[in-house]
């Protein structure tokens, strides 16, 4: 599984690499923009990622604003529904309006921080990443 970890907080993006790596290539990115720059390049080496997990208060450009952007490329390269990114959204922000806007933009889970790697592991169950 190819993964992309994107958070602004190093603690965060730590607790998540050592979940996540054991299953598969974890790549980071530390904003917004760079999410969206490591989405683009993945796909141009004819690639793709498996999963990403999205903090939504980041610098840059927010996780909202990148969910939007990446759902937008699948998009442009005929890609929609089951076939795209699952994309979880690793967050702090448990409210209403934050969750409903995630799903919106098409994310397939939403967990609050700080994420155990037992609520990660069943979602990636659930989510058909893991058996």
């Amino acid at each position: 599984m190819r993964i992309l970890i994107v958070d602004d907080e190093f603690t965060s993006r730590k607790r998540l690499i050592t979940f996540l790596s054991e299953y598969g290539e974890c790549d980071i990115a530390v904003n917004g923009k760079e999410a969206i720059e490591a989405f683009k390049n993945v796909w141009d080496e004819g690639d793709f990622y498996d999963l990403i997990c999205l903090d939504i208060k980041m610098p840059e450009m927010n996780g909202q604003e990148v969910l939007k952007e990446m759902r937008n490329i699948e998009q442009d390269r005929d890609i929609s529904g089951l076939d795209g990114v699952k994309i979880i959204m690793t967050t702090a922000l448990d409210d209403l309006d934050n969750i409903k806007s995630a799903f919106r933009e098409q994310c397939e889970a939403y967990l609050i921080k700080p994420v155990s790697k037992e609520k990660l592991i069943n979602t990636l169950k659930e989510l058909g990443l893991l058996k």
